[in-house]
């Protein structure tokens, strides 16, 4: 049975193998631009970029993630009782008090980002604030820092830069080889083929990536959030009202849609589509029913 160590550590080899991934499908993609162009100056170009972005990726995803949901920092005056909370249960958990930051949005959500528990960041929505009551919100702040406790905040906020980048490189080749044309020296058809192929499977790979993230990330967070706040009824029920939801948040991403407590898009008709199309996290009502099975 996997501990909260056996977590943290597999959440750091995730890590690595996400950074490996990318670095392999960058290096592929940059190979076949070079033999295509016939200019193996672009897989220098190519190696460059991924290595770049594994460490921009690493030392400030969190900032690309906090400005992509347009997260402003919470005044310790005016969020009194919002950092109160997250400061307690941070002694509580035993982890150092992560930065509070508000997204003005009226959908009630949370996310947790950082690489590391000195460089974790909290972020909830004022939607969230004005819905939930102290347990509830007691229980959503739990999660959260659960998330920063089991280390799944890297592997998360890493996959942000990562995944996006992969998806846009993969859309400016795409382009080049339709309007740019190849090398005049290149004759063989199948370097073009195997170019424009991969150019189209990279952003599929890196979406595969992203979802290879562990589901069973968010149920282990409901279960150290539940056993930290010795309350499973309180999350339990806060998942109920954001499920209960129905419109997306403003500024809802399929980049940074695992990093949230649940799903951005909202349970209209298209959200509910895009959540099995790009799902990485369980059903709510699964998540309610193994809170509600919890003994603490």
């Amino acid at each position: 049975m996997a501990t909260l160590y056996t977590q943290q550590s597999r959440n750091v080899a995730r890590t690595w193998l996400l950074m490996g991934v990318f670095l392999v499908l960058i290096m592929a993609v940059g190979f076949l631009a070079a033999q295509y162009y016939g200019n193996s100056a672009i897989l220098y170009v190519s190696v460059g970029i991924a290595f770049a972005m594994n460490f921009f990726a690493y030392w400030f995803s969190d900032k690309v993630a906090i400005r992509s949901a347009g997260a402003k920092p919470a005044g310790e005056t005016e969020y009194l009782e919002l950092h109160r909370i997250i400061e307690n249960l941070a002694i509580t958990a035993g982890l150092p008090k992560p930065r509070v930051y508000i997204i003005e949005d009226p959908a009630p959500n949370a996310f947790a980002t950082g690489r590391n528990n000195e460089h974790a960041v909290i972020a909830v929505t004022t939607g969230l604030l004005s819905v939930m009551d102290r347990s509830e919100l007691e229980g959503v702040l739990a999660h959260e820092l659960s998330h920063v406790g089991n280390r799944d905040i890297l592997v998360m906020t890493v996959a942000v830069v990562l995944v996006g980048v992969i998806s846009v490189l993969a859309n400016i080749g795409l382009r080049m080889s339709m309007f740019g044309g190849g090398s005049r020296d290149n004759k063989n058809p199948l370097v073009l083929i195997g170019f424009i192929v991969a150019i189209i499977l990279a952003p599929i790979a890196a979406q595969l990536i992203q979802l290879a993230i562990s589901r069973r990330r968010e149920f282990l967070a409901d279960a150290s959030g539940a056993l930290l706040t010795r309350y499973p009824d309180g999350l339990a029920s806060a998942l109920q009202k954001i499920g209960a939801y129905n419109a997306p948040m403003q500024r809802a991403s399929t980049t940074t849609a695992h990093l949230f407590i649940s799903n951005p898009f909202g349970t209209h008709q298209a959200g509910q589509f895009l959540q099995k199309l790009f799902s990485t996290h369980p059903p709510v009502q699964e998540r309610i029913a193994a809170l509600h099975g919890m003994n603490v």
